[in-house]
């Protein structure tokens, strides 16, 4: 491994990002020109926008046999979000919680989370070994289905009128380019993040697992991390942990349900443990939030410690235990 490598997973992270904006500038545009209400761009193209590069990595990480670090990167992506994210949004300003999120949300994200666990056991006594197959796959995707048009009926039903768009129309020929360019940036991107996360990992002796839930998981999870940030910078702070928990969803039910379709994913004993975990501390979460429906300081500052605690707890199970 030499220094190289390391600048080939910074591009690789770059390109990803810079790919999905310009790929959900495009499409967005695209959708604007064929008269799509803005607000179901919002809940759809933009939305899902912030989970390409899950995607990308975890479709790569999927056809290249580095299945580990598919499951991986997405567990630990939501567990980044949930605890950092969200926390450090809390520690800037307090973060108020809708009921959206503690009804719906929040339980639907454990739930989740419990079908990935479910699945892997049930695989298992079928056949002898966990696996995330295509079967289950659809299942995902069926499920994201259903919770992207109801998250679009709530939007309605809560919007009055759509806001007024004074942006210019982009011209068809620029709207091509973003999304041709944004699609490679993406492909190549996530090539290259799964290839140098490989050999960052056999030079360190970290396992696909380890590299998952960490570079990797960071990496993908930067837009919404620095989204959050800025906002609560800006005060705009209201209903960010559904945004989180939002995101959290979309990346199990639409990333892993197309790796899982793409190619069927093994599931090992260790991300059985932290798919256990990622239930846990979503469930600590939802309590905190229950209390004032409000995320204070105080309980942000929690959050990143526990992520802290179980950082050191998945670095201690790669080298010591």
């Amino acid at each position: 491994m030499t220094i190289l490598t390391w600048i080939l997973l910074i591009i690789g992270f770059v390109l990803l990002i810079k790919g999905a904006d310009f790929f959900v500038d495009g499409a967005s545009a695209v959708a604007k020109k064929l008269h799509v209400p803005q607000l179901v761009i919002g809940m759809t193209i933009v939305a899902m926008g912030t989970s390409l590069p899950e995607t990308a990595v975890s479709i790569t990480a999927s056809l290249a046999g580095a299945n580990q670090m598919a499951v991986s990167n997405v567990v630990g992506s939501n567990i980044f979000n949930l605890l950092v994210v969200a926390g450090c949004a809390a520690l800037i300003c307090p973060m108020a919680v809708g009921e959206q999120t503690l009804k719906k949300d929040l339980p639907l994200s454990v739930f989740c989370a419990l079908f990935l666990a479910v699945a892997g056991g049930v695989s298992y006594f079928v056949t002898g070994e966990m696996v995330l197959g295509r079967i289950c796959g659809v299942l995902l995707l069926a499920i994201f289905v259903w919770f992207l048009l109801d998250m679009i009926k709530v939007a309605k039903k809560n919007k009055v009128e759509d806001e007024e768009d004074n942006t210019k129309e982009m011209s068809v020929i620029k709207m091509i380019l973003l999304i041709l360019v944004g699609g490679t940036f993406i492909t190549i991107g996530g090539d290259l993040v799964v290839d140098e996360s490989k050999i960052i990992a056999s030079a360190f002796g970290m396992s696909d697992t380890l590299i998952g839930l960490t570079i990797v998981a960071l990496g993908t999870s930067l837009p919404e991390l620095v989204t959050g940030i800025v906002a609560a910078k800006k005060g705009a702070v209201d209903l960010a942990l559904g945004n989180v928990v939002g995101s959290n969803i979309f990346n199990i039910l639409m990333v892993l349900g197309l790796a899982a379709v793409v190619s069927p994913m093994s599931i090992t004993v260790e991300n059985i443990i932290d798919i256990g975990l990622l239930v846990v501390f979503s469930l600590i979460v939802w309590f905190m939030s229950k209390t004032k429906k409000t995320l204070v300081k105080s309980e942000g500052l929690i959050m990143v410690l526990i992520y802290f605690a179980y950082l050191a707890y998945i670095i201690a199970r790669n080298y010591v235990l």
